[in-house]
């Protein structure tokens, strides 16, 4: 289920709506917002399935006029550090000209008949600011088949901080287009931010 809205109160009903622990998952998300006014929110619950077990956890991305904060609640089995099932959330902060990449993949059936303003299947929304990159490597080479000189690797660098994945068949169209929403408002925020700093 995902939510996302412009209040601090459409934030917190949201987090209340989603049924994930959602005391310990506003206070968490309030005190990494403190003051500032909401400006675009996001609440996306998900269950995974972990071997034998089912998992939920949820991710909640708050704009604020300055600040992009991203939550995380993931609840954990006991286990030999714990004899008691627990929780684990992290909130990170931060600021808007840090971000780095806002990249929407969209999935769409049948594009030939596409028709704008058809929402896509699937989103996928991948955020990057520069604290988690990946490096895909592989081994270079030149274009004479019979030589065997090292020519060294090649690559690619990419930001991949965060990525959501949401779907029409497994979330409901109204969490597609409220993705869409909160990308389009976080890209247009970064841009902003971008052409202020000049």
């Amino acid at each position: 289920m995902a939510k996302t809205g412009t209040t601090t109160q459409g934030l917190r009903a949201a987090i209340e709506r989603s049924g994930y622990y959602p005391a310990l998952v506003a206070e968490a998300v309030e005190a990494a917002v403190g003051g500032e006014p909401v400006a675009s929110y996001l609440v996306h619950q998900e269950t995974t399935f972990d071997s034998n077990e089912v998992r939920r956890h949820v991710t909640v991305l708050v704009l604020t006029d300055t600040r992009f904060i991203v939550s995380h609640t993931d609840e954990q089995n006991a286990d030999t550090s714990s004899p008691s099932p627990y929780a684990t959330t992290s909130t990170e902060s931060v600021k808007l000209d840090r971000i780095s990449s806002v990249v929407v993949s969209r999935v769409v059936a049948n594009p030939e008949k596409y028709v704008p303003g058809t929402l896509p299947r699937e989103v996928v929304l991948t955020i990057g600011w520069g604290a988690v990159s990946r490096i895909d490597l592989e081994p270079a080479a030149c274009g004479d088949p019979n030589c065997e000189a090292d020519h060294g690797y090649t690559g690619n660098s990419t930001a991949d901080d965060l990525s959501l994945r949401v779907s029409e068949a497994g979330d409901g169209p109204d969490t597609v287009r409220q993705t869409l929403a909160f990308a389009q408002a976080l890209s247009e925020a970064t841009a902003a931010t971008a052409a202020a700093g000049r």
